[in-house]
């Protein structure tokens, strides 16, 4: 990298972008795509944070007080200019994760889309009332000053989708991005400043992961709203522990099921789970990682995946043609491959073997995607089976009938989503009601989600608080207001208290 490149200013406090005048450190940006690809550079500093939080908690009384028609102006406001810069954020996704374009612009249109969902159809759950047969009230109040930890995969969309509904719901943010998508984070903050939000309303604050463990246990954080790895979940919940009070969310990614029956559609079948296990490179926390097949229908579908593995176009994200971009780091490649070897030592058959790719003219993290047939003995590999790899990787597991299947999906550390192939209506019935997970599709893709539904997992997929249509609603605490009866009465009397 050259490092006469000057330092682009990263963080957004107060209204104004910024770099650090005293820096801990920087951060490098550069393409998983092409190393040659520089990004920009980012300094950071643990001394932004009380800046960022002083600011927040600053205007968060004014903030709410502006009301909701407010801040949806503002929201709309926000919305526009993301539909004004579309192609510069995608194309900055796409550089800056290895996103191909078209995926890129398809996050872009998810955030636009998001406002959307949240002042409209969201918005129903926060609605205040007024009980008719008790003297009394709910109201929905802000939980005041949240912090936003952004994942890498989606860094617009994931993170946009928790902002979004804090800020509606009258919060004010901090958000600290994925060290490795720096640069998405800039193009949202422009975009809130050139929507006018009050300064101290939305923050971005830079850093790695001693900036996130200061801003997690901040006193001045009144809730934590995370996406990412399970060791970091735990890590904020061991953070959080002596402040009972503080809010926390979490959304810990999954180790996917895809359940087929015979009596699937199953071209359809196969597009859907090609679609789940590669795109975004397998780096979805709801992409297909377990096939779990019957067994008369398990050479015909294996020789499918093979041939879909083996047609995936893999490239540089903003080459024409291409599905699957690189891998975020030389190190997921590394974990990946090492996986996909100990399954292979435990028995496992490689369809498609995966490994190292080379896009000429091009230095990146790329990767072939893979497909692998547990043995008749065994679904279980070490390394393999149970972690998720975040790679494009299917491992399929033959299984005699739907109750085998039901009980292989369940036998996961995670919870998150569930796919059913089958045509009958009874037969997916009968295995969602008894499915451990948060997300059920019959006859869709796993990695695909609406923002019409609540979004979020069980077990060491989350913590029950989902997000998606639910967002808005984990931001707000509900205050209970009883008001004196219309009609008063005598003064009430107690045994043992006697007033004149």
């Amino acid at each position: 990298m050259d490092r006469a490149m000057g330092l682009a200013p990263g963080d957004y406090i107060a209204g104004k972008l910024e770099t650090p005048a005293h820096p801990d450190g920087e951060i490098d940006a550069f393409s998983p795509a092409d190393l040659h690809d520089v990004i920009g550079r980012y300094a950071y500093a643990r001394s932004q944070l009380e800046r960022a939080i002083d600011a927040a908690r600053g205007a968060q009384r004014g903030f709410r007080k502006l009301g909701s028609a407010a801040r949806t102006g503002l929201l709309r406001a926000y919305q526009a200019r993301l539909r004004e810069h579309t192609e510069a954020i995608a194309n900055t996704i796409a550089r800056e994760v290895g996103k191909p374009l078209w995926e890129a612009r398809g996050e872009v249109a998810a955030m636009i889309a998001n406002v959307d969902i949240t002042v409209g159809e969201g918005a129903r759950f926060l609605q205040d009332e007024v009980l008719a047969d008790v003297p009394g009230e709910i109201r929905h109040r802000p939980l005041g000053v949240l912090a936003v930890l952004g994942p890498f995969n989606f860094p617009g969309h994931l993170s946009n989708a928790q902002l979004v509904p804090a800020l509606f719901t009258g919060n004010c943010v901090v958000f600290k991005p994925s060290e490795k998508a720096p640069a998405t984070a800039v193009w949202m903050a422009r975009c809130f400043d050139e929507a006018g939000f009050p300064p101290g309303s939305f923050q971005v604050v830079q850093g790695i992961d001693d900036v996130a463990a200061a801003l997690v246990a901040h006193h001045g954080v009144d809730g934590v709203l995370f996406r990412g790895a399970v060791a970091t979940g735990r890590k904020i919940l061991a953070a959080t522990a002596h402040t009972p009070g503080k809010f926390v969310q979490l959304e810990l990614g999954g180790k996917n099921a895809s359940i087929v029956l015979d009596d699937c559609d199953l071209e359809r079948t196969v597009r859907d789970l090609a679609f789940s296990a590669y795109a975004t490179a397998g780096q979805r926390c709801t992409a297909t990682s377990r096939v779990i097949v019957q067994r008369g229908l398990a050479d015909r579908l294996c020789a499918r995946l093979k041939d879909a593995a083996e047609r995936v176009v893999v490239g540089h994200p903003l080459d024409p043609g291409v599905f699957m971009g690189p891998v975020i780091s030389d190190a997921s490649r590394i974990n990946l491959i090492a996986a996909q070897e100990s399954a292979r030592a435990a028995g496992f058959e490689a369809l498609a073997p995966g490994g190292v790719f080379e896009v000429p003219g091009r230095r990146g993290w790329y990767v072939r995607p893979a497909v692998h047939r547990a043995p008749a003995d065994t679904y279980y590999a070490a390394g393999y089976t149970s972690a998720e790899l975040f790679g494009p990787d299917l491992a399929v597991h033959v299984v005699s009938d739907a109750a085998e299947a039901l009980a292989v999906a369940n036998d996961s550390s995670f919870g998150l989503a569930c796919s059913v192939y089958t045509a009958s209506r009874e037969r997916f019935e009968e295995l969602a009601d008894d499915l451990e997970v948060g997300l059920v599709h019959w006859n869709r893709a796993s990695a695909g989600a609406s923002g019409r539904l609540p979004f979020g997992g069980l077990k060491n997929s989350g913590n029950h608080r989902p997000a998606g249509l639910l967002a808005a609603s984990q931001c707000v605490y509900p205050l209970a207001v009883l008001l004196p009866p219309a009609e008063p009465g005598p003064l009430p009397t107690w045994p043992g208290l006697a007033l004149d």
